[in-house]
């Protein structure tokens, strides 16, 4: 079940949120450093984390669904927040280079279909960030944030989600090692928590943070057959290829040899 927009933004904008998104949002950029020229698609409550590419990328577009509600995003500039069904988003196949997962998968009813359109509206090689509570971490247990409110994962689980959505797991990070609090020292001290954490307990991390790509197939004849029956076989396709670009075959013999 969805949290409210109302909730999520006033969160994000208390001392607390703020950390978070500073914390969240560097291992975010250290998987994207830059998006230049490139067009990025939020889905859920990701407006948070897209703030450092308004600057760079081509658009950015941040896609709320319905049982959350929406809100004008960015503030400073023209709105770029459209209220969609998670399901069912209102755009063309193959429209985005990028999309940022938050506040989604682990409130939806249907995870699987938020992945399924996100597949559909992402250009061949395109790439997805996935940003989900972690089963083990104590941030999934905590109120004091909107990631106590939602479906943990394990890794396993992301991985094994992502993978039946067609996209395949390239990079993962990890975020929120610091323990869920209020205190001002904590709160203070949350650098060094990230920095120990990630070498000493890396499993007990608050988030889970999974890059994936865009998996392609198409339909290709099978060698031998005389039938006109066509298989799907994987292909490869180069990142940002241009359209029509002839895929491929991984296993036909090399002309020079």
């Amino acid at each position: 079940m969805y949290l409210d927009v109302a909730d999520l933004r006033t969160f994000y904008d208390l001392p607390m949120g703020r950390l978070l998104r500073v914390l969240i949002g560097g291992r975010a950029r250290a998987l994207w450093p830059s998006l230049e020229g490139q067009s990025l698609l939020g889905i859920g409550y990701a407006g948070p984390f897209m703030r450092p590419y308004l600057g760079s990328a081509e658009r950015c577009i941040a896609a709320m669904p319905a049982q959350q509600g929406a809100v004008g995003w960015p503030r400073e500039a023209d709105n770029a927040a459209a209220l969609v069904e998670d399901n069912r988003l209102p755009f063309s196949d193959s429209y985005f280079d990028r999309a940022m997962v938050v506040h989604a998968l682990d409130h939806a009813a249907d995870p699987a279909a938020i992945l399924r359109e996100a597949w559909r509206v992402l250009a061949p090689g395109g790439r997805l960030i996935a940003i989900v509570p972690n089963r083990r971490g104590l941030w999934a247990q905590s109120e004091l944030s909107p990631f106590g409110y939602a479906r943990p994962y394990s890794r396993r689980q992301l991985r094994n989600l992502l993978r039946s959505c067609q996209f395949d797991v390239i990079a993962q990070e990890e975020a929120l090692f610091l323990p869920p609090s209020r205190l001002r020292f904590i709160l203070r001290s949350a650098r060094t928590w990230e920095g120990l954490g990630r070498r000493l307990w890396p499993a007990f991390s608050g988030l889970l943070i999974m890059e994936a790509e865009k998996k392609v197939y198409r339909g290709l004849p099978v060698e031998g057959s005389r039938s006109a029956l066509r298989v799907l076989k994987p292909v490869f396709i180069p990142e940002s290829a241009p359209a029509g670009l002839k895929p491929i075959r991984l296993d036909q013999p090399r002309s020079d040899r």
